[in-house]
Order: C-alpha cells, then sequence, then structure tokens
C-alpha cells in the first residue's frame, strides 16, 4: 500500500466525490493495474476506471543551487455504483 500516497483535497475532486471519482496521489512508478489490484485488495470495492496522468516536478532553490522536487502521477478512480471508499482520518472530537 506504499504507492498509494495520499488523497486529494481540492475543489475539482470534492466535485468529483458526487460521481463517484476518488483522486490520489501514487508513486511515479505504478501503474493502473497494480492501483486497481491494492485498492480491491485493500478495501474490497470494484473499480470501474482509473485514469491518470503525470504531474512534473517543481523547481526548488537551495541557496544558489538550483534543485527540483520528484514527479509524480495523480490517478482519478472511478468506483462501481454502490461502492465507496471510507474516509482515510476521523475526525477528532
Amino acid at each position: 500500500m506504499d504507492e498509494i500516497k495520499y488523497a486529494i483535497v481540492t475543489d475539482k475532486s470534492i466535485r468529483l466525490l458526487d460521481i463517484n471519482q476518488y483522486t490520489s496521489n501514487v508513486d511515479s512508478g505504478s501503474t493502473r493495474t497494480e492501483i486497481k489490484h491494492w485498492i480491491k485488495l485493500f478495501f474490497g470495492i470494484k473499480v470501474k476506471a482509473i485514469n491518470s496522468h503525470r504531474l512534473p516536478g517543481r523547481g526548488r532553490r537551495m541557496g544558489p543551487l538550483m534543485g527540483h522536487t520528484m514527479h509524480y502521477r495523480r490517478m482519478i478512480i472511478t468506483l462501481q455504483p454502490g461502492y465507496s471508499i471510507p474516509p482515510l482520518r476521523k475526525k477528532r472530537t
């Protein structure tokens, strides 16, 4: 489960939750079939489709030297009707 890094919470990703699509960043070397297998194994839900795109790394300056962060892959996971991914973190009371 190390390949799925974290869920994305943006305006667009919140709108996609209404049509049963979840957005998350994954390891850059992960494939769609690997992510589909992990989601099916870990959450026990059926995946309808997975869309992915690779986002470039950002430039970072460290004093006079210019470096960069690693690129990563973002996947939009569409689930079968009737399935949902439970929240990963519960709200504190």
